[in-house]
Protein backbone atom coordinates (compact mmCIF):
# COMPACT_ATOMS: atom_id res chain seq x y z
CA UNK A 1 0.00 0.00 0.00
CA UNK A 2 1.59 3.51 -1.27
CA UNK A 3 1.02 6.57 0.88
CA UNK A 4 -1.17 7.73 -1.14
CA UNK A 5 -3.58 4.68 -0.18
CA UNK A 6 -2.45 4.87 3.20
CA UNK A 7 -3.62 8.44 3.72
CA UNK A 8 -6.96 7.60 2.15
CA UNK A 9 -7.67 4.41 4.37
CA UNK A 10 -6.71 6.72 7.40
CA UNK A 11 -9.14 9.18 6.07
CA UNK A 12 -11.88 6.66 5.65
CA UNK A 13 -11.31 5.13 9.36
CA UNK A 14 -11.46 8.69 11.04
CA UNK A 15 -14.77 8.84 9.32
CA UNK A 16 -15.78 5.94 10.87
CA UNK A 17 -14.71 6.95 14.34
CA UNK A 18 -16.56 10.38 13.86
CA UNK A 19 -19.69 8.25 12.67
CA UNK A 20 -19.53 5.93 15.60
CA UNK A 21 -19.04 9.04 18.18
CA UNK A 22 -21.95 11.34 16.60
CA UNK A 23 -24.36 8.19 16.86
CA UNK A 24 -23.47 7.47 20.42
CA UNK A 25 -23.62 11.08 21.70
CA UNK A 26 -27.12 10.71 20.28
CA UNK A 27 -28.39 7.72 21.82
CA UNK A 28 -26.94 8.29 25.07
CA UNK A 29 -28.00 12.39 24.94
CA UNK A 30 -31.70 11.76 24.17
CA UNK A 31 -33.40 12.62 27.73
CA UNK A 32 -36.61 10.49 27.34
CA UNK A 33 -38.68 9.34 30.37
CA UNK A 34 -40.11 6.24 30.36
CA UNK A 35 -43.50 7.54 29.13
CA UNK A 36 -42.02 9.45 25.99
CA UNK A 37 -40.47 6.22 25.19
CA UNK A 38 -44.02 4.35 24.98
CA UNK A 39 -44.30 3.94 20.97
CA UNK A 40 -40.90 4.47 20.26
CA UNK A 41 -39.34 1.21 21.08
CA UNK A 42 -38.54 0.06 17.71
CA UNK A 43 -37.02 3.15 16.84
CA UNK A 44 -34.91 3.26 19.72
CA UNK A 45 -33.85 -0.25 18.71
CA UNK A 46 -33.14 0.59 15.75
CA UNK A 47 -30.67 3.35 16.89
CA UNK A 48 -29.01 1.11 19.02
CA UNK A 49 -28.80 -2.01 16.39
CA UNK A 50 -27.07 1.49 13.98
CA UNK A 51 -24.49 2.12 16.96
CA UNK A 52 -23.98 -1.38 17.37
CA UNK A 53 -23.22 -1.86 13.61
CA UNK A 54 -20.89 0.91 13.46
CA UNK A 55 -19.16 -0.64 16.28
CA UNK A 56 -18.83 -4.00 14.91
CA UNK A 57 -18.09 -1.98 11.58
CA UNK A 58 -19.99 -3.78 9.15
CA UNK A 59 -21.74 -3.04 5.46
CA UNK A 60 -25.04 -4.13 4.58
CA UNK A 61 -25.72 -5.26 1.03
CA UNK A 62 -29.84 -5.57 0.71
CA UNK A 63 -31.27 -7.01 -2.07
CA UNK A 64 -34.59 -5.33 -4.01
CA UNK A 65 -36.76 -5.61 -7.10
CA UNK A 66 -39.68 -7.50 -7.94
CA UNK A 67 -40.85 -11.00 -7.04
CA UNK A 68 -38.88 -13.39 -8.83
CA UNK A 69 -36.00 -11.25 -10.29
CA UNK A 70 -33.97 -13.60 -8.44
CA UNK A 71 -32.28 -11.92 -5.65
CA UNK A 72 -32.45 -14.67 -3.12
CA UNK A 73 -30.61 -16.81 -5.91
CA UNK A 74 -28.05 -13.88 -6.40
CA UNK A 75 -27.46 -13.76 -2.61
CA UNK A 76 -26.80 -17.50 -2.23
CA UNK A 77 -24.59 -17.71 -5.49
CA UNK A 78 -22.33 -14.83 -3.35
CA UNK A 79 -22.32 -17.02 -0.34
CA UNK A 80 -21.44 -19.82 -2.51
CA UNK A 81 -24.16 -22.43 -0.50
CA UNK A 82 -28.25 -22.27 0.06
CA UNK A 83 -28.59 -20.14 3.03
CA UNK A 84 -31.87 -17.64 1.29
CA UNK A 85 -35.05 -19.73 0.07
CA UNK A 86 -35.70 -19.88 -3.26
CA UNK A 87 -38.25 -21.43 -5.07
CA UNK A 88 -41.48 -21.79 -7.40
CA UNK A 89 -44.01 -20.01 -5.27
CA UNK A 90 -44.73 -16.33 -5.57
CA UNK A 91 -42.53 -14.55 -2.76
CA UNK A 92 -41.00 -16.90 -1.18
CA UNK A 93 -39.05 -14.28 1.22
CA UNK A 94 -41.69 -13.25 3.73
CA UNK A 95 -39.06 -11.00 6.10
CA UNK A 96 -35.99 -9.96 5.97
CA UNK A 97 -33.14 -12.31 6.21
CA UNK A 98 -29.72 -11.15 6.97
CA UNK A 99 -26.21 -13.31 6.62
CA UNK A 100 -22.57 -12.54 7.00
CA UNK A 101 -20.66 -12.61 3.26
CA UNK A 102 -17.83 -14.89 4.56
CA UNK A 103 -14.67 -15.94 2.93
CA UNK A 104 -13.99 -12.37 1.67
CA UNK A 105 -10.72 -10.26 1.87
CA UNK A 106 -10.34 -9.06 5.24
CA UNK A 107 -9.43 -5.58 3.93
CA UNK A 108 -12.88 -5.32 2.97
CA UNK A 109 -13.89 -5.83 6.88
CA UNK A 110 -17.55 -7.58 7.83
CA UNK A 111 -20.53 -7.22 5.58
CA UNK A 112 -23.73 -8.32 5.85
CA UNK A 113 -26.12 -9.90 2.94
CA UNK A 114 -29.69 -9.03 3.65
CA UNK A 115 -32.82 -10.67 1.77
CA UNK A 116 -35.81 -8.90 1.29
CA UNK A 117 -39.62 -9.64 0.03
CA UNK A 118 -40.34 -8.74 -3.70
CA UNK A 119 -41.36 -5.38 -3.80
CA UNK A 120 -44.80 -6.00 -5.69
CA UNK A 121 -46.06 -8.91 -3.36
CA UNK A 122 -49.74 -9.49 -3.18
CA UNK A 123 -51.02 -8.37 0.10
CA UNK A 124 -47.70 -7.00 0.81
CA UNK A 125 -48.06 -3.31 2.45
CA UNK A 126 -46.44 -5.02 5.67
CA UNK A 127 -43.92 -6.01 3.95
CA UNK A 128 -43.77 -3.19 1.65
CA UNK A 129 -42.91 -1.49 4.93
CA UNK A 130 -39.84 -3.45 5.90
CA UNK A 131 -38.35 -3.50 3.20
CA UNK A 132 -38.51 0.11 3.02
CA UNK A 133 -37.37 -0.19 6.47
CA UNK A 134 -34.19 -1.92 5.33
CA UNK A 135 -33.29 0.02 2.83
CA UNK A 136 -32.70 3.03 5.46
CA UNK A 137 -30.71 0.88 7.04
CA UNK A 138 -28.65 -0.59 4.19
CA UNK A 139 -25.50 0.74 3.10
CA UNK A 140 -25.32 -0.61 -0.44
CA UNK A 141 -28.28 -1.51 -2.40
CA UNK A 142 -28.43 -3.90 -5.26
CA UNK A 143 -31.63 -3.32 -7.36
CA UNK A 144 -32.46 -6.83 -9.00
CA UNK A 145 -34.11 -6.74 -12.79
CA UNK A 146 -34.19 -9.70 -15.23
CA UNK A 147 -35.68 -7.88 -18.23
CA UNK A 148 -36.49 -4.81 -19.90
CA UNK A 149 -37.40 -2.34 -16.78
CA UNK A 150 -41.12 -2.09 -15.71
CA UNK A 151 -42.20 1.26 -14.68
CA UNK A 152 -43.15 -0.28 -11.04
CA UNK A 153 -39.62 -1.30 -11.24
CA UNK A 154 -38.01 2.13 -12.20
CA UNK A 155 -40.44 4.14 -9.35
CA UNK A 156 -38.58 1.87 -6.47
CA UNK A 157 -35.21 2.66 -8.01
CA UNK A 158 -35.89 6.54 -8.37
CA UNK A 159 -36.89 6.57 -4.72
CA UNK A 160 -33.65 4.91 -3.65
CA UNK A 161 -31.86 7.07 -5.44
CA UNK A 162 -33.96 9.95 -3.94
CA UNK A 163 -33.01 9.60 -0.55
CA UNK A 164 -29.16 9.24 -1.52
CA UNK A 165 -28.87 5.64 -1.63
CA UNK A 166 -25.71 3.92 -3.20
CA UNK A 167 -26.69 1.48 -5.61
CA UNK A 168 -25.90 -1.53 -8.12
CA UNK A 169 -28.41 -2.29 -10.66
CA UNK A 170 -27.86 -5.59 -11.28
CA UNK A 171 -29.18 -7.47 -14.91
CA UNK A 172 -30.09 -11.05 -13.51
CA UNK A 173 -30.99 -14.39 -15.84
CA UNK A 174 -28.24 -12.82 -18.86
CA UNK A 175 -28.00 -16.25 -19.73
CA UNK A 176 -31.59 -15.87 -21.25
CA UNK A 177 -30.67 -13.26 -23.64
CA UNK A 178 -28.44 -13.52 -26.72
CA UNK A 179 -25.51 -10.69 -26.87
CA UNK A 180 -27.51 -8.81 -29.02
CA UNK A 181 -30.87 -8.29 -27.29
CA UNK A 182 -28.38 -7.95 -23.78
CA UNK A 183 -27.07 -5.07 -26.04
CA UNK A 184 -29.92 -3.49 -26.70
CA UNK A 185 -31.81 -3.47 -23.46
CA UNK A 186 -28.51 -1.84 -22.47
CA UNK A 187 -28.96 0.81 -24.86
CA UNK A 188 -32.36 1.14 -23.38
CA UNK A 189 -31.74 0.91 -19.56
CA UNK A 190 -29.04 3.98 -19.99
CA UNK A 191 -30.56 6.16 -22.42
CA UNK A 192 -34.28 5.65 -21.07
CA UNK A 193 -34.99 4.09 -17.88
CA UNK A 194 -32.32 4.97 -15.31
CA UNK A 195 -30.65 7.84 -16.47
CA UNK A 196 -29.56 9.94 -14.97
CA UNK A 197 -30.07 7.47 -12.12
CA UNK A 198 -27.40 4.78 -12.26
CA UNK A 199 -24.31 5.43 -14.34
CA UNK A 200 -22.99 2.37 -17.15
CA UNK A 201 -20.49 1.79 -14.54
CA UNK A 202 -23.13 0.66 -11.82
CA UNK A 203 -24.93 -1.82 -14.01
CA UNK A 204 -23.64 -5.67 -13.76
CA UNK A 205 -24.71 -8.79 -15.66
CA UNK A 206 -25.12 -12.05 -13.88
CA UNK A 207 -26.75 -15.61 -13.90
CA UNK A 208 -27.37 -16.75 -10.37
CA UNK A 209 -28.80 -20.06 -11.51
CA UNK A 210 -28.31 -20.47 -14.88
CA UNK A 211 -30.32 -23.39 -17.27
CA UNK A 212 -28.08 -25.02 -19.84
CA UNK A 213 -29.04 -27.79 -22.27
CA UNK A 214 -27.77 -30.97 -20.88
CA UNK A 215 -27.99 -34.47 -23.19
CA UNK A 216 -29.67 -36.66 -20.76
CA UNK A 217 -29.55 -40.93 -21.54
CA UNK A 218 -32.81 -42.07 -22.29
CA UNK A 219 -34.13 -45.93 -21.78
CA UNK A 220 -33.51 -46.40 -25.54
CA UNK A 221 -30.09 -45.37 -25.68
CA UNK A 222 -31.59 -42.37 -27.52
CA UNK A 223 -30.33 -38.98 -25.88
CA UNK A 224 -32.55 -36.12 -25.17
CA UNK A 225 -32.11 -32.48 -24.17
CA UNK A 226 -32.64 -30.93 -20.71
CA UNK A 227 -32.33 -27.92 -18.91
CA UNK A 228 -30.02 -28.08 -15.69
CA UNK A 229 -29.02 -25.74 -13.30
CA UNK A 230 -25.44 -24.76 -13.98
CA UNK A 231 -23.15 -23.53 -12.33
CA UNK A 232 -23.54 -19.38 -11.26
CA UNK A 233 -22.02 -17.04 -13.96
CA UNK A 234 -21.97 -14.45 -10.57
CA UNK A 235 -18.42 -13.59 -10.59
CA UNK A 236 -18.47 -9.82 -12.43
CA UNK A 237 -21.09 -8.94 -9.52
CA UNK A 238 -18.92 -10.30 -6.72
CA UNK A 239 -16.05 -8.52 -8.03
CA UNK A 240 -17.63 -5.18 -8.58
CA UNK A 241 -19.41 -5.42 -5.00
CA UNK A 242 -16.06 -5.90 -3.50
CA UNK A 243 -14.60 -2.88 -5.59
CA UNK A 244 -16.67 -0.75 -4.22
CA UNK A 245 -16.77 -1.89 -0.35
CA UNK A 246 -12.54 -1.96 -0.61
CA UNK A 247 -13.09 1.40 -2.00
CA UNK A 248 -15.70 2.80 0.07
CA UNK A 249 -17.34 0.24 1.94
CA UNK A 250 -16.39 1.82 5.66
CA UNK A 251 -17.52 5.39 4.31
CA UNK A 252 -20.82 4.15 3.34
CA UNK A 253 -21.65 2.62 6.61
CA UNK A 254 -20.45 5.82 8.29
CA UNK A 255 -22.51 8.40 6.64
CA UNK A 256 -25.76 5.98 5.99
CA UNK A 257 -25.72 5.52 9.63
CA UNK A 258 -25.30 8.77 10.23
CA UNK A 259 -28.17 9.78 8.03
CA UNK A 260 -30.52 7.37 9.08
CA UNK A 261 -29.52 7.89 13.31
CA UNK A 262 -30.16 11.28 11.95
CA UNK A 263 -33.78 10.57 10.76
CA UNK A 264 -34.55 8.09 14.12
CA UNK A 265 -33.30 11.22 15.75
CA UNK A 266 -35.96 13.64 14.80
CA UNK A 267 -38.56 11.52 14.61
CA UNK A 268 -37.89 10.90 18.72
CA UNK A 269 -37.46 14.81 19.21
CA UNK A 270 -40.88 15.22 17.31
CA UNK A 271 -42.19 12.66 19.89
CA UNK A 272 -40.49 14.10 22.61
CA UNK A 273 -41.02 17.79 22.20
CA UNK A 274 -44.94 16.91 21.20
CA UNK A 275 -45.65 15.19 24.46
CA UNK A 276 -43.96 17.78 26.43
CA UNK A 277 -45.22 20.71 25.14
CA UNK A 278 -49.07 19.03 25.96
CA UNK A 279 -47.39 18.23 29.44
CA UNK A 280 -46.47 22.19 29.27
CA UNK A 281 -49.98 23.19 28.32
CA UNK A 282 -51.88 21.31 30.56
CA UNK A 283 -49.02 23.01 33.19
CA UNK A 284 -49.90 26.62 31.98
CA UNK A 285 -53.32 26.04 32.00
CA UNK A 286 -53.23 24.87 35.69
CA UNK A 287 -51.16 27.49 37.01
CA UNK A 288 -53.49 30.38 35.17
CA UNK A 289 -56.27 29.06 36.91
CA UNK A 290 -54.33 28.21 40.26
CA UNK A 291 -53.52 31.80 40.14
CA UNK A 292 -57.17 33.34 39.14
CA UNK A 293 -58.79 31.71 41.89
CA UNK A 294 -56.12 32.34 44.52
CA UNK A 295 -55.77 36.19 43.33
CA UNK A 296 -60.26 35.95 43.23
CA UNK A 297 -60.30 34.73 47.39
CA UNK A 298 -57.90 36.57 48.40
CA UNK A 299 -59.58 39.60 49.50
CA UNK A 300 -56.30 41.64 50.20
CA UNK A 301 -54.84 44.02 47.54
CA UNK A 302 -51.20 43.44 47.92
CA UNK A 303 -51.30 40.23 48.34
CA UNK A 304 -52.35 39.27 44.88
CA UNK A 305 -49.37 40.15 43.35
CA UNK A 306 -47.25 38.69 45.48
CA UNK A 307 -49.40 35.56 44.72
CA UNK A 308 -49.79 36.13 41.30
CA UNK A 309 -45.94 36.17 41.19
CA UNK A 310 -45.38 33.09 43.07
CA UNK A 311 -47.70 30.82 41.24
CA UNK A 312 -45.69 32.38 38.13
CA UNK A 313 -42.16 31.93 39.77
CA UNK A 314 -43.51 27.70 40.52
CA UNK A 315 -44.72 27.45 37.24
CA UNK A 316 -41.49 28.72 35.26
CA UNK A 317 -39.62 26.50 37.80
CA UNK A 318 -41.91 22.91 36.85
CA UNK A 319 -41.27 23.76 33.23
CA UNK A 320 -37.61 24.29 33.69
CA UNK A 321 -37.74 20.50 35.15
CA UNK A 322 -39.59 19.52 32.13
CA UNK A 323 -37.72 20.43 29.41
CA UNK A 324 -34.51 19.67 31.31
CA UNK A 325 -32.98 22.92 32.07
CA UNK A 326 -31.36 23.53 35.47
CA UNK A 327 -33.15 26.47 37.14
CA UNK A 328 -32.96 28.17 40.80
CA UNK A 329 -35.82 29.92 42.10
CA UNK A 330 -33.47 33.40 41.40
CA UNK A 331 -33.31 31.93 38.14
CA UNK A 332 -36.95 31.56 37.49
CA UNK A 333 -37.46 34.95 39.41
CA UNK A 334 -35.31 36.46 36.66
CA UNK A 335 -36.64 34.79 33.85
CA UNK A 336 -40.10 36.15 35.03
CA UNK A 337 -39.38 39.76 35.46
CA UNK A 338 -37.37 39.61 31.98
CA UNK A 339 -40.83 37.95 30.41
CA UNK A 340 -42.44 40.85 32.12
CA UNK A 341 -40.56 43.81 30.63
CA UNK A 342 -40.99 42.07 27.43
CA UNK A 343 -44.44 42.10 27.63
CA UNK A 344 -43.84 45.77 27.72
CA UNK A 345 -47.47 48.19 28.05
CA UNK A 346 -49.23 44.56 28.33
CA UNK A 347 -47.26 44.11 31.36
CA UNK A 348 -47.89 47.26 32.91
CA UNK A 349 -51.54 47.40 32.19
CA UNK A 350 -52.32 44.42 34.15
CA UNK A 351 -50.19 44.95 36.74
CA UNK A 352 -52.74 48.17 36.89
CA UNK A 353 -55.77 46.49 36.16
CA UNK A 354 -54.70 43.87 38.73
CA UNK A 355 -53.73 46.61 42.03
CA UNK A 356 -56.73 48.93 41.10
CA UNK A 357 -59.02 45.67 41.34
CA UNK A 358 -57.73 44.42 43.85
CA UNK A 359 -57.92 47.75 45.85
CA UNK A 360 -61.97 47.59 44.69
CA UNK A 361 -62.31 44.02 45.71
CA UNK A 362 -60.41 45.02 49.38
CA UNK A 363 -62.97 48.23 49.19
CA UNK A 364 -66.25 45.57 48.83
CA UNK A 365 -65.23 42.81 50.69
CA UNK A 366 -65.28 45.53 53.52
CA UNK A 367 -68.42 46.81 52.85
CA UNK A 368 -71.70 45.13 53.96
CA UNK A 369 -73.24 47.27 50.68
CA UNK A 370 -70.73 45.77 48.03
CA UNK A 371 -71.30 41.90 49.16
CA UNK A 372 -73.46 41.75 46.44
CA UNK A 373 -70.42 43.11 43.67
CA UNK A 374 -67.84 41.82 44.64
CA UNK A 375 -67.59 38.22 43.04
CA UNK A 376 -68.04 40.36 39.60
CA UNK A 377 -64.62 42.68 40.73
CA UNK A 378 -63.13 39.11 41.90
CA UNK A 379 -64.33 37.44 38.76
CA UNK A 380 -62.71 40.07 36.64
CA UNK A 381 -59.18 40.45 38.93
CA UNK A 382 -59.14 36.64 38.26
CA UNK A 383 -59.34 37.05 34.59
CA UNK A 384 -56.83 39.35 34.54
CA UNK A 385 -54.29 37.54 36.77
CA UNK A 386 -55.02 33.82 34.87
CA UNK A 387 -54.65 35.45 31.20
CA UNK A 388 -51.25 36.86 32.23
CA UNK A 389 -50.70 33.97 33.79
CA UNK A 390 -50.94 32.20 30.76
CA UNK A 391 -48.83 34.42 28.49
CA UNK A 392 -46.51 34.08 31.39
CA UNK A 393 -46.41 30.30 30.99
CA UNK A 394 -46.40 30.57 27.52
CA UNK A 395 -43.67 32.92 26.83
CA UNK A 396 -41.38 30.34 29.49
CA UNK A 397 -42.53 27.80 27.39
CA UNK A 398 -40.87 28.95 24.35
CA UNK A 399 -37.63 29.86 25.87
CA UNK A 400 -36.99 26.73 27.65
CA UNK A 401 -38.02 24.58 24.85
CA UNK A 402 -35.65 26.62 22.68
CA UNK A 403 -32.54 25.54 25.19
CA UNK A 404 -33.07 28.23 27.37
CA UNK A 405 -32.73 30.97 24.29
CA UNK A 406 -35.50 33.46 23.18
CA UNK A 407 -33.74 33.23 19.38
CA UNK A 408 -32.24 35.53 17.39
CA UNK A 409 -34.93 38.06 17.44
CA UNK A 410 -34.70 38.64 21.20
CA UNK A 411 -36.92 38.10 24.34
CA UNK A 412 -39.44 41.25 22.94
CA UNK A 413 -39.90 39.88 19.77
CA UNK A 414 -40.33 36.61 20.50
CA UNK A 415 -42.67 37.50 23.44
CA UNK A 416 -45.05 39.49 21.12
CA UNK A 417 -45.30 36.73 18.66
CA UNK A 418 -46.57 34.53 21.85
CA UNK A 419 -49.49 37.74 23.03
CA UNK A 420 -50.18 37.89 19.66
CA UNK A 421 -51.26 34.29 19.16
CA UNK A 422 -53.42 34.68 22.62
CA UNK A 423 -57.40 34.86 21.89
CA UNK A 424 -58.07 37.00 25.26
CA UNK A 425 -62.19 36.66 24.90
CA UNK A 426 -61.86 32.47 24.48
CA UNK A 427 -59.00 32.38 27.32
CA UNK A 428 -61.18 34.41 29.73
CA UNK A 429 -64.58 32.45 29.31
CA UNK A 430 -62.92 29.67 29.76
CA UNK A 431 -61.13 30.85 33.16
CA UNK A 432 -64.61 32.10 34.19
CA UNK A 433 -65.82 28.60 33.37
CA UNK A 434 -63.72 26.75 35.81
CA UNK A 435 -63.59 29.77 38.17
CA UNK A 436 -67.66 29.22 38.70
CA UNK A 437 -67.02 25.66 39.31
CA UNK A 438 -64.35 25.82 41.31
CA UNK A 439 -64.62 28.05 43.84
CA UNK A 440 -69.00 28.45 43.59
CA UNK A 441 -68.83 32.07 43.88
CA UNK A 442 -72.54 31.99 44.40
CA UNK A 443 -71.68 32.03 48.28
CA UNK A 444 -70.24 35.74 48.06
CA UNK A 445 -73.82 37.33 47.22
CA UNK A 446 -74.76 35.99 43.68
CA UNK A 447 -72.85 35.23 40.15
CA UNK A 448 -71.31 37.72 38.41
Amino acid sequence: MNSSEQFADLQRELACRRARRAVSELVTGLDLTPRERQGLEEDLQELQETLDKLERQVVQIAVFGLVGRGKSSILNALLGQSVFATGPLHGVTRCQEARAWEGIPRRVGGVELVDTPGLDEVDGEDRGELAAAVARRADLVLFIIAGDMTRRERDALVALRQVGKPLLLVFNKADRYSARDRREILHKLQTERVAPWVTPEDMVWCAAAPLIPQAIPQPDGSLDLEMVLGEPQIEALREKILTVLEREGKVLAALNSLLFADTVSEKVTQRKFFLRDRRAERLIWNAATIKAAAVAVNPIAVLDIALAAAVDVTAILTLAKLYGVAMSERGATELLQQIGWGMGGIGAADLLTTLGLGSLKTLLGGSGIGLAAYPSAALAQAGVAGISSVAIGKAAKSYLANGASWGPDGPRAAIRRILDTLDEDSLLQRLQTDLRRKLELSRFGGDA
